[in-house]
């Protein structure tokens, strides 16, 4: 199984890859963390060092007694929740894992476009983390 985690810098995004950490040893799972984001700033290294150091708590990495293989890059887009999708395909995502809403106030009131993207597409199974 392969695993996608989009994260965006919100601790919901991080409580997913927490959850998503905790999952993939159990499900013999390879485990792919991306930051899709509009823009590369001083925060996109602080989000990508914050995913680093969760993984690291949850002891999640290339380890080979658990075929667990991680993974974590940066994707600069526009389209945040169709590049999202576009990743599912292109690299056959079994599942994708993410946070219900972003940082912003309004994402906070409702369910966040980007989740709302990926879950209405249908595409691969999605969990949904509040």
């Amino acid at each position: 199984m392969q695993i996608l985690v989009p994260i965006d810098g919100s601790d919901c995004s991080f409580r997913a890859l927490e959850f998503a950490a905790d999952m993939a040893p159990r499900y013999d799972a390879s485990l792919h963390v991306v930051h899709v984001t509009d823009s590369r700033n001083d925060a996109t290294e602080d989000i990508v060092e914050r995913a680093r150091d969760v993984l690291e708590a949850h002891e999640v990495e290339d380890d080979p007694a658990v075929h667990t293989d991680v993974s974590l890059d940066f994707r600069p887009s526009n389209r945040i929740g169709k590049d999202v999708l576009t990743l599912v395909e292109e690299e056959g995502y079994d599942h994708v894992v993410m946070g219900h809403h972003g940082s912003g106030a309004v994402e906070r009131a409702i369910l966040g476009s980007v989740t709302e993207t990926v879950m209405d597409a249908k595409r691969v199974p999605v969990t949904v983390i509040p």
